[in-house]
């Protein structure tokens, strides 16, 4: 394993352990993180395609359900990370599991679309994952799954101010630390809770580029309407990635 990929484990770490004592208060009922019982995947991720410098980092927000709370690797839904990325780990089950959203890992039978257009976009441009990464990486913000007790979806963004503060702190101290291993010259943020967090990263970097992308969740009408097509038009519009 290289020394950067070493550094990313370690950063990893220390968010895992971080944020594992931090309680929320209804209407969350179940926290999972999967930095903590999919190390293993998260871990392969990371020896995998963080090993050398990257021109440019992708933001996420938080795991999903069917995603990397399954596989331990942003956006990870199955059929992505295991035939795509080809990472493939076991996953532990959790003792506190919403009945609702057992952790399956691999044997997780759900599709992401988010997952999927993200993956399938680099998929479809790069060809192969070491081309993709040869250049980029993919982290979360914010390693935290929320759920309520009906088994939606909680975001980060929807917690009350009182609980993130510390859950913020760590998760900036982290992406600050991902940029200063990896020296991206661009961070992109995938919707726009992810670029404001880039902003603030950003702020006291002058040199680090910063944009904004169109967020992949077929809950945004624009994203239904060709996705891929509009964000490879911003990260071209951006800079970010040459016309094609």
């Amino acid at each position: 394993m290289s020394d950067l990929a070493q550094e990313v484990l370690r950063a990893a770490a220390g968010l895992r352990d971080a944020v594992e004592p931090l309680k929320f208060s209804p209407p969350v009922t179940h926290v999972y993180n999967p930095l903590n019982y999919a190390w293993a995947a998260h871990e392969q991720y990371v020896k995998m395609f963080a090993g050398t410098p990257k021109r440019i980092v992708f933001l996420g927000m938080n795991p999903g359900p069917f995603g990397m709370a399954q596989t331990g690797v942003p956006f990870g839904e199955v059929p992505s990370v295991r035939d795509w990325l080809g990472v493939r780990a076991d996953i532990k089950r959790l003792a506190n599991e919403h009945l609702n959203r057992p952790v399956l890992g691999f044997s997780c039978p759900r599709c992401v679309v988010s997952c999927r257009r993200l993956w399938g976009l680099f998929a479809q441009r790069f060809g192969t994952a070491e081309k993709f990464f040869g250049e980029h990486f993919v982290v979360n913000y914010c390693p935290l799954v929320f759920m309520e007790e009906s088994g939606r979806n909680a975001t980060p963004d929807k917690l009350p101010k009182r609980e993130v503060e510390q859950l913020f702190a760590a998760c900036d101290a982290h992406l600050a630390r991902v940029v200063e291993i990896l020296k991206p010259q661009w961070l992109i943020g995938i919707g726009g809770f992810a670029f404001a967090r880039v902003q603030i990263i950003a702020g006291p970097r002058p040199r680090l580029q910063i944009a904004q992308i169109l967020h992949p969740s077929p809950a945004s009408p624009a994203a239904n309407r060709n996705w891929a097509g509009i964000v490879t038009k911003q990260l071209q519009a951006s800079g970010v990635w040459p016309q094609s």
